[in-house]
């Protein structure tokens, strides 16, 4: 399954999104990001960890306003 780099504060996607199989990293810097297929962010601070230069070639998912299953769906939706 995908890689996959989660806020540390989204716990429950982050438990979701490991039933589901993949392998679920937290971001808590930069280098987290690196080697990722996809990244989940809370979305309360637009640029959460500095972070000006593109990293990953995968989606990164704004998680705010969604709940996990939204969050899974979208997921699987961009990693098919």
């Amino acid at each position: 399954m995908a890689r996959i780099g989660v806020e540390p504060a989204l716990s429950n996607i982050k438990s979701a999104l490991t039933e589901m199989g993949h392998d679920v990293v937290d971001l808590r810097s930069e280098n987290d990001a690196r080697h990722c297929d996809c990244c989940i962010i809370s979305g309360t601070d637009k640029n959460m960890m500095g972070i000006a230069d593109i990293v990953i070639e995968g989606p990164v998912i704004n998680a705010d306003g969604a709940t996990t299953d939204e969050v899974c769906q979208m997921v699987s939706e961009r990693l098919s």
